[in-house]
């Protein structure tokens, strides 16, 4: 097969990378794809918005499947045009990708199919927004309806901060249109899990989970991020849990989307909170997880490029997947003043020197190059993922690793997969 990914960060390095080990993969192309994916792949830079361009791209050079990695394209139709094409893709609809394109609609699914998630509220009129803040009190979370890049969620311990978070969002107009409805609900307690499952319309199997780090600094502090690092598997997804997850939250989101004419084709990403009443839904993702896909993908012993090809086709019944019983453990990274402003253009050094170890791989995020000097071009630059029998060893080899790399203008934290470690 001719494979074409869409995105650029570090997801699509990890996807590229597991895509590459597949015999069937005859040829494979990224768009835009980052200075870490260019010695890959060939990087082209089509531009996803233009969906006639992708689709001409794929004739011109005989593409035989599409994985589109990020959710905005996915949210924008990319996948329906591609299909209409009868380029065989991996992605959801537009209608299944309003899954994440919409918390509102997400959270309506989940009260009419009986999903369990917080108790919660929409609104789009600022006064009403801020008395049932004052009705509820806090700590409550604040979450723009639209994509927001991962930073359009306040958990609010104080009803000043509610407040502040829903001021900023209906009247400053702070996540543009994707604020313009807000969503406001319940706080819930206990262990945060990523859990992904394959679907390919009819069918749903589980496939991994992971335990992401939202907040920029170590200890949980400071503002919250599109994820400090991750590690795979989640230790607290038992066998048990796993099928209760996918007999409570998965499966009747996919049913409830088949039923409404919306089959769901892709990797469906279920944030959940392991509450003392059990598992509840945080959210639904229509992708891949970032930066939990560098932790998971590593472990994979399956060929990625049939795993998701079967899901296009919807011969999701015929796989079985092989994992590594290894963990693996992803530290991000991130320019210093990243989620805030932040500078481009700085150079980093050591790359080579910490992909060494054959349990280290150095993932690229927002990466260019010049010449053979690579450069910082992002917020969320590198990801560094360890592997080790323990996620304790697997953190050990992605620190050694990070101390390796020369880079005064990154930072990250120190600390990720401190709730397995202790």
């Amino acid at each position: 097969m001719r494979v074409l990914v869409i995105g650029g960060g570090g997801r699509e390095h990890a996807l590229c990378q597991a895509l590459l080990k597949s015999p069937q993969c005859k040829a494979l192309f990224c768009d835009p794809g980052n200075a870490g994916i260019a010695p890959i792949a060939s990087c082209i830079p089509l531009n996803s918005e233009d969906h006639a361009a992708t689709v001409a791209f794929c004739h011109m050079e005989k593409i035989d499947f599409v994985v589109i990695g990020p959710e905005t394209p996915l949210v924008h139709g990319l996948a329906d045009v591609l299909r209409q094409d009868g380029i065989p893709v991996f992605g959801p609809s537009q209608a299944a990708a309003e899954l994440e394109g919409s918390k509102g609609f997400m959270k309506d699914l989940c009260a009419k199919t009986n999903i369990p998630t917080a108790k919660y509220q929409r609104f789009t009129d600022l006064d009403a927004a801020l008395a049932y803040i004052d009705q509820e009190g806090a700590p409550i979370v604040v979450k723009a309806d639209g994509l927001a890049s991962g930073k359009g969620v306040t958990v609010a311990m104080t009803v000043e901060e509610a407040k502040q978070a829903a001021t900023e969002a209906l009247k400053g107009r702070k996540f543009g249109a994707s604020g313009a409805s807000l969503v406001i609900e319940e706080y819930m307690e206990g262990e945060e899990v990523s859990f992904f499952a394959l679907c390919d319309g009819p069918h749903a199997i589980p496939f991994a989970s992971a335990q992401d780090h939202k907040r920029a600094f170590d200890g949980d502090e400071g503002p919250n991020t599109g994820g400090m690092g991750a590690y795979s598997p989640a230790p607290h997804m038992t066998p048990a849990l796993t099928e209760q997850v996918m007999r409570e939250i998965v499966q009747p989101a996919t049913n409830a989307l088949l039923a409404m004419g919306r089959p769901f084709q892709g990797v469906l990403f279920a944030g959940l909170m392991l509450t003392k009443s059990g598992p509840k839904l945080i959210e639904f993702n229509v992708r891949f997880g970032d930066p939990e896909t560098q932790a998971i993908l590593p472990r994979l012993k399956s060929d990625l490029l049939l795993v998701l090809h079967a899901a296009a086709m919807g011969k999701l019944d015929e796989i079985a997947l092989e994992w590594d019983d290894r963990a693996a453990l992803c530290v991000v990274m991130a320019a210093k003043g990243y989620p805030g402003s932040y500078g481009y253009g700085s150079v980093i050094k050591g790359l080579d020197r910490a992909a060494e170890s054959p349990d280290v791989l150095v993932f690229h995020a927002g990466t260019a190059h010049d010449g053979d000097t690579i450069l910082a071009n992002g917020g969320r630059v590198l990801g560094i993922t360890g592997l080790g029998a323990t996620i304790q060893e697997a953190q050990q080899n992605a620190y050694k690793a990070i101390d390796r790399i020369e880079w005064k203008e990154g930072f990250c934290r120190r600390d990720i997969g401190w709730r397995a470690v202790g």
